[in-house]
């Protein structure tokens, strides 16, 4: 079957909109941690350091809800079709993310805003564990033959639009507003603004097509035995959880080091190494502008050149470079213009992973299990080495007094990444994706 252009192009725009939305929103959580955790865990017998902590366990929380969203919104998707799952997805997500903005604090309703603001956390781990699996269905079922890769792009630079955007906007309000007035109100704002951006959202998807590759499937699901030797094999659940959890490792240095670079290091630069507000968001900034940048041309060269060789270079770079680019930031006599370029290339190296994994994963699974698979995969790796980036740097900083943890982290994780990255078949990006 031959999509229209325009099918085409409307997977793209639909398929990313409402990732642009969920990571604004965590990208903001992650940049207000510091007011966050003011407002929502501070009381007079916290530090600010434990207040922290408790702002990263409810970071982390979300995380935690995503496998258990993916599994759900994922066997809806793979039920029903892909279109109504991300529109229902859609729904919840710019819900609760606006919530946020108007939840009471710790100042008003004591040990209940800590409370609240969890369970709103909670909603939002279940729809953005909705979003990867049926997004990158979309973008990839839709995809040109030979341009999965760079179809699939799109979901992980909106990541960077997104955490660019939240960045953008803190840095904004950093600087026009007051300390007091940013603490007082000002952190409520980007959380509001994800109500009139759901809205555009909402009408973009509702225009959306179902995928020519579900509808095939559900085609020959009606009419068993009609399809011969071209029906489709029901994916089995053993295959399936192999699958997942090969994808896990796959995934877990993208997953680690992009939240440790793009999301955790505002904090880490203000907690541990003094850096000012406006100083730690300039520096995310950079960092997610490298990712920004290599992420599209990295889909298209592993169109080109297979997933396997793109996605272990960017990993084994993280490993080669971590431990230098961190030193560097920690280095008081470097220049300013030598931390912004590190930061910057540390962004750059995981758009190599960033770029290319959307179709790499979407490859591993057939159809009938697409959704499923590849949002548990993703929503696995992101609630172990994610959600958990922030939680566990600050943490174990606090225990050792090591203030290379990050790079630690980082390290390890990319060095299992790229021996799970090495059973990658060279000619998976060739291959049609499997019903």
């Amino acid at each position: 079957m031959t999509n229209p252009p325009t099918s085409h192009r409307r997977s793209l725009v639909a398929g990313t909109v409402g990732n642009f939305v969920e990571w604004y929103e965590f990208g903001a959580y992650g940049f207000f941690a510091t007011v966050i955790a003011a407002n929502f865990f501070s009381t007079t017998a916290t530090s600010d350091a434990e207040s922290l902590i408790k702002t990263y366990a409810s970071f982390a929380l979300a995380f935690f809800f995503r496998p258990i969203g993916a599994a759900i919104f994922g066997r809806v998707g793979d039920r029903i079709g892909r279109r109504p799952t991300l529109i229902l997805v859609l729904l919840l997500m710019t819900g609760s993310t606006t919530l946020i903005g108007v939840l009471p604090t710790y100042a008003s309703v004591g040990a209940l805003a800590p409370w609240l603001l969890t369970l709103v956390r909670a909603l939002q781990g279940l729809s953005a564990g909705g979003e990867f699996g049926g997004a990158v269905s979309i973008m990839t079922e839709f995809a040109p033959a030979g341009r999965r890769g760079r179809y699939g792009a799109w979901q992980s630079f909106t990541v960077a639009l997104g955490l660019l955007a939240g960045a953008g906007l803190a840095a904004i309000l950093a600087t026009v507003l007051s300390k007091e007035a940013l603490t007082d109100w000002g952190w409520r704002v980007p959380f509001l603004v994800a109500l009139p951006l759901g809205l555009v959202a909402l009408w973009l998807r509702l225009r959306l097509e179902e995928t020519p590759s579900f509808t095939r499937t559900q085609t020959a699901a009606a009419q068993p035995g009609a399809g011969g030797a071209a029906e489709p094999r029901p994916a089995g659940a053993g295959e399936v959880a192999r699958a997942i959890a090969l994808g896990i490792g796959r995934l877990m240095g993208w997953s680690a080091a992009g939240y440790t670079f793009l999301v955790v290091m505002p904090s880490y630069l203000q907690a541990t190494l003094n850096a000012t507000f406006q100083q730690a968001l300039v520096a995310t900034v950079l960092a997610n502008a490298g990712f920004a940048a290599s992420i599209l041309p990295a889909g298209a060269l592993s169109d080109r050149i297979g997933r396997r060789p793109v996605m272990m270079t960017g990993a084994a770079l993280v490993v080669v470079l971590a431990f230098p680019l961190l030193n560097l930031l920690q280095d008081k006599e470097a220049g300013t213009a030598a931390k912004g370029a590190a930061v910057f290339v540390a962004g750059l190296v995981v758009g190599l992973m960033a770029g290319p994994g959307p179709a790499m994963l979407a490859e591993m699974f057939p159809t009938r299990a697409r959704y499923t698979g590849l949002g548990l995969a993703y929503s696995l790796s992101n609630a172990v080495f994610s959600g958990s980036a922030g939680l566990i740097i600050t943490e174990l900083i606090k225990q050792t007094k090591n203030i290379d943890i990050p790079a630690w982290y980082v390290v390890v994780t990319c060095a299992v990444s790229v021996v799970a990255l090495a059973t990658l078949r060279g000619d998976d990006h060739r291959r049609e994706l499997r019903d």
